[in-house]
């Protein structure tokens, strides 16, 4: 199982690094999973200033069984560039498709949620609409294999259902339980 988190200048930092460590708990208990961050340079930097080495080429999402959009500022100017857009050749009925926050913006811009409802971050929803997507306040929107996340800690609640719907209940719970707050209970997190 092959997971891409793409990545961009000025990417929000939280909504790389976090799923990036809790999708590569799940290598802990299934060695059949890979987890790369991906771009369109050999080295792209975050809103807080962090250069991040890529793991590869965002072509590796055509063929990746889970892409997961990051968010951050440089969506803004990512749903503009024609020649980014067009690397991409997502297929929904084979591929787990998502983002974080303002990573809808791109999911849109890909058409991905043409006729969907989809969540996204504060600052993004009236760009998010002007795609004619019916934005709704929830952390978590999942339509088939297409989700949207919005607020950085929703990310826990994404990972969560992406795990469970491509591997198990159980090594969901194990790797929720990973970073559950000592004395809390694992609770049902989407």
């Amino acid at each position: 199982m092959n997971v891409t988190i793409v990545a961009f200048d000025k990417f929000t930092d939280i909504d790389v690094f976090l799923p990036w460590d809790l999708l590569n708990r799940v290598k802990f208990r299934n060695k059949d999973w890979t987890v790369k961050i991906v771009g369109t340079k050999p080295v792209h930097r975050s809103v807080c200033g962090i250069e991040l080495p890529m793991h590869g080429d965002i072509a590796e999402c055509n063929t990746a069984d889970i892409v997961f959009f990051s968010s951050g500022p440089g969506t803004r100017e990512l749903i503009k560039d024609k020649n980014y857009l067009q690397q991409f050749n997502l297929d929904p009925e084979r591929q787990i498709i998502c983002s974080m926050c303002s990573g809808a913006l791109i999911l849109a811009a890909l058409g991905h949620l043409d006729g969907l409802t989809a969540t996204t971050y504060p600052t993004a929803t009236e760009q998010l609409k002007s795609y004619g997507i019916d934005v709704v306040q929830e952390p978590l929107v999942i339509h088939g294999n297409i989700a949207t996340a919005a607020g950085c800690l929703a990310a826990i609640k994404l990972v969560s259902w992406i795990i469970d719907t491509k591997l198990s209940r159980e090594i969901r719970e194990d790797v929720i339980a990973s970073i559950q707050p000592v004395g809390q209970g694992l609770e049902c997190i989407y």
